[in-house]
């Protein structure tokens, strides 16, 4: 892979990234009035507490403990306690908030323990209390509190079943809700009667609030009947736990209470905001990618649907830009479905890759990148994968069989052997996933100052790199 093209997409890459930042963002818009209340921006979000009341701080999801630092550090003087819950591995040392991890994206016994202590801490909370509510994408997962007569057996085979097919995560977490006594706004009536306001980096497109973390504090428009037809759809009735289908069916006689419903009393107390979204890493993404001189387009700003045919669609685009003059960027934000059909290891980012490699077999001067922005790709250790015209060619060189590693969902073996996984880290948000496509510079085209300037600093970095390699041989 071009060393050049590679390192202009991951320059553009991490500028999406930082646009999402979540610590960033909440730290330069909070603040507090004094007489009134907390503001985010020109926005209010919280009156202050009464002369009785407290300030609690909760949260979940892959990305809250950004969110919780600067929250944390946002509020200082003031009195106040709290917790948030995480995903394994993604936890930060936080001054005054109880930080818990469990797992995502099936759901375990941590969370399940965890999500009792959250809703034990909303014991005795009255009107003059304050709730800060931080959510991003991983929540549906984390916060567990399955719903009577089901267990956590029930809701991890379910959530399997579901995130296995080609359900959009708005079908997944209309399911989820219904199987829970914590989604749906189910959050929001054990909260009341305090005022809540919830802070949220979106991890769903469209930034649809019923369905970030399946929307614990707002209402929620889905139904028991509109959950049977989703297992019917994707041919999950009869693979579903009983208890589950039973539980479901029951609902829709009326043996459950629904989830909360638009004009319930407890939604005059909420207030929401979105602080991050796809569209602020796609749009920082766009702009960074014109300041280093590539002519840009949007594939989509909202791609979903499934991988496979999204992949193919998106090599093609990038193939028919080869022919202009200009070096080109074609970049798209969304979250695309993966049915996994094989046994093999990686998600829908490294997928996407390997098949628009495919596509792209034998081109010269193209590059593309597919990652998730929260530093993860399915259950792997990888947020993506970097693919460009050679990628087919030199994995049948090393003896690997790429179609037969794609048929069998193994995308990450591949990427591996390599070298062209990229590994992030948990990133510190979540904002769906990033694709960044571009065509190579054409000899002789006079670059912009600032890809001028990167491209030197590169130069100097690796020529630092080159003076330690030579002080240890």
């Amino acid at each position: 892979m071009s060393a050049e093209l590679r390192e202009e997409a991951l320059v553009v890459f991490r500028s999406g990234l930082a646009a999402a930042d979540p610590y960033r963002l909440l730290r330069a818009k909070f603040r507090e009035e004094p007489g009134k209340g907390f503001y985010l921006g020109s926005e209010l979000g919280l009156p202050l507490p009464g002369p009785s009341g407290r300030i609690l701080v909760l949260g979940a999801g892959k990305a809250v403990c950004s969110l919780a630092n600067a929250l944390e550090q946002s509020l200082e003087p003031r009195d106040f306690s709290g917790r948030v819950l995480t995903k394994y591995g993604h936890g930060l040392p936080l001054q005054r908030l109880i930080v818990e991890e469990a797992g995502h994206p099936l759901p375990d016994a941590d969370g399940v323990a965890a999500t009792k202590r959250l809703l034990d801490d909303l014991r005795d909370l009255g009107p003059e209390d304050r709730i800060f509510l931080l959510l991003t994408g991983g929540a549906s997962s984390l916060l567990v509190a399955p719903a009577q007569g089901l267990t956590l057996e029930d809701k991890i085979a379910t959530t399997e079943l579901l995130l296995r097919s080609d359900a959009t995560i708005q079908e997944i977490n209309a399911v989820r809700k219904h199987l829970s006594t914590i989604k749906g706004g189910r959050l929001l009536q054990a909260i009341a009667p305090a005022e809540v306001f919830t802070i949220v980096v979106s991890d769903v497109i469209g930034n649809d609030l019923s369905s970030i973390g399946s929307g614990p504090t707002v209402a929620d428009p889905t139904t028991f009947q509109d959950c049977l037809m989703i297992l019917e759809r994707y041919g999950l009735s009869r693979r579903v736990p009983g208890e589950v289908k039973r539980h479901l069916e029951q609902g829709t006689r009326g043996a459950f209470s629904e989830t909360l419903k638009p004009g319930a009393p407890q939604l005059e107390r909420a207030r929401h905001t979105i602080l991050a979204s796809n569209r602020h890493s796609l749009r920082a993404a766009q702009e960074k990618a014109e300041a280093l001189g590539f002519e840009t387009e949007i594939f989509r700003w909202d791609m979903e649907g499934p991988v496979h045919d999204a992949a193919r669609a998106f090599a093609k685009s990038l193939t028919a830009l080869l022919e202009r003059p200009r070096p080109q960027a074609l970049l798209a934000g969304g979250e695309l479905t993966l049915e996994v059909r094989g046994s093999g290891k990686g998600g829908r980012n490294q997928e996407f890759a390997l098949v628009a490699s495919r596509e792209l077999q034998g081109l010269d001067g193209v590059a593309v990148l597919s990652a998730g922005t929260d530093g993860t790709d399915g259950p792997t250790d990888a947020a993506g994968a970097l693919a460009d015209g050679t990628t087919w060619s030199r994995a049948l060189s090393i003896g690997l069989d790429p179609g037969a590693l794609l048929a069998n969902n193994d995308a990450y073996t591949l990427f591996d052997r390599l070298g062209d996984l990229l590994r992030t880290g948990p990133s510190g948000t979540n904002v769906n996933d990033l694709v960044i496509g571009l065509t190579a510079w054409p000899d002789g085209l006079e670059r912009p100052p600032e890809e001028v300037n990167r491209m030197r600093a590169a130069e100097v970095r690796l020529a630092a790199q080159n003076e330690v390699f030579k002080s240890v041989e």
